[in-house]
């Protein structure tokens, strides 16, 4: 078994669903996802795989560190896959307590749970477990147009709440390795995008406000660059460093598609018009330059060298690809966004299950199966 953290949300369920769908991940190996469903956690992400018998749920906040170890303890995973985060950078800048709390203080208790764990773990057992951080590449602060592209011995740079308190989560998981020896490895990734991504971020935004008819914002001149990999493709990679990675090492984890933000959401415009035309000429008439935000890096670039040199590792998506399908997938998943963006899902949930959810391959079937009268309208 494998315990991932935030499983319910955007990568996170995207990797539990490739882990448990035949013929995708290749992989028969019961998960127990960890989340406390938070506003962009939602079991209905999780549909696709509801009723697998190798699915177990457990609704936990990661700060709380014993209820992790009794977890732990109880079903003797071999790995901890950790995605559970704060991600988003506007609501950090607007509200950074949260971020320190999630990504850092939370960190710290799974890493807590985690060596007490192990430390009562002994040969081949001991041996075979990991804790795999799920990181970021805006720990590295931001590059001109001329820079070299971010390695795994770039020089910390965090320039925003999220990237800090991600950069200190790193900083924890190395100190874990060489002062305890946890066997840990860590990835950092550039922007994903993908199904199932919560509509606050950019491409979801762009085209969902498209649709309707809105104003598609682009802070600044719109020449803001970042690579972007297909949230497919980051699983993959995440599941490659999990099975081959060596231990204490960071694999850096990009889909060398650098494009800046202004040609992003013209692509989007591109796609809609040839998909869902609008009345009256091109969904680009729609955009409108914004204020830029606070302390807004100027470019993100990974370098994926090490991960492709040692394991093997290559990106499959290019970003034409990769768009297309997460444009498809929001076309056809109208009742999801609507639940979503309402907060329904999240009374759903509370109306179930109040604050506790069930945690046993059976009750976690039923959970995930009553989702048809409610999680698969999501």
């Amino acid at each position: 078994m494998i315990f991932v953290t935030g499983g319910a949300g955007f990568i996170g369920a995207n990797f539990v669903v490739d882990w448990l769908t035949p013929g995708r991940a290749a992989l028969d190996e019961p998960v127990l996802v960890i989340d406390s469903l938070t506003y962009a956690g939602n079991l209905a992400n999780l549909a696709a795989v509801r009723g697998h018998c190798g699915l177990l749920f457990e609704r936990r906040d990661i700060c709380d560190g014993s209820a992790v170890l009794a977890l732990l303890r109880r079903h003797r995973p071999r790995a901890v896959v950790h995605f559970a985060a704060e991600s988003h950078v506007d609501r950090s800048i607007l509200g950074p307590a949260e971020f320190v709390r999630t990504n850092i203080e939370g960190t710290f208790a799974l890493l807590e749970a985690a060596r007490a764990f192990v430390a009562e773990l002994c040969g081949a057992e001991r041996d075979a477990f990991r804790f795999l951080h799920v990181s970021t590449d805006e720990v590295y602060g931001s590059l001109s147009a001329d820079d070299p592209p971010f390695s795994e011995t770039t020089a910390y740079a965090p320039n925003s709440p999220y990237a800090a308190s991600k950069a200190a989560s790193d900083h924890l998981v190395r100190a874990y390795h060489h002062t305890y020896a946890l066997p840990t490895l860590t990835t950092n990734c550039s922007n994903n995008y993908g199904p199932f991504q919560f509509p606050e971020k950019l491409i979801p935004l762009v085209v969902l406000h498209a649709l309707e008819g809105k104003a598609l914002p682009v802070y600044g001149d719109g020449q803001n660059v970042r690579d972007w990999l297909y949230v497919g493709d980051h699983c993959a990679a995440i599941r490659t460093v999990l099975e081959r990675g060596r231990l204490g090492q960071t694999y850096n984890i990009g889909g060398r598609q650098e494009l800046p933000n202004i040609a992003v959401v013209r692509a989007i415009c591109v796609l809609l018009d040839e998909l869902r035309p609008r009345r009256g000429g091109s969904y680009a008439q729609q955009i409108t330059f914004v204020k830029d935000r606070p302390g807004h890096d100027r470019r993100y670039a990974i370098d994926c060298g090490k991960i492709e040199r040692e394991l093997g590792w290559l990106p499959t998506e290019s970003f034409d690809s990769g768009l297309r399908k997460t444009i498809d997938w929001y076309l056809a998943s109208a009742d999801w966004i609507a639940q979503v963006r309402s907060g329904k899902y999240r009374d759903w949930i509370e109306l179930q299950y109040g604050a506790h959810v069930a945690s046993t391959a059976e009750g976690t079937a039923q959970v995930l199966a009553r989702g048809e009268k409610g999680g698969s309208e999501q």
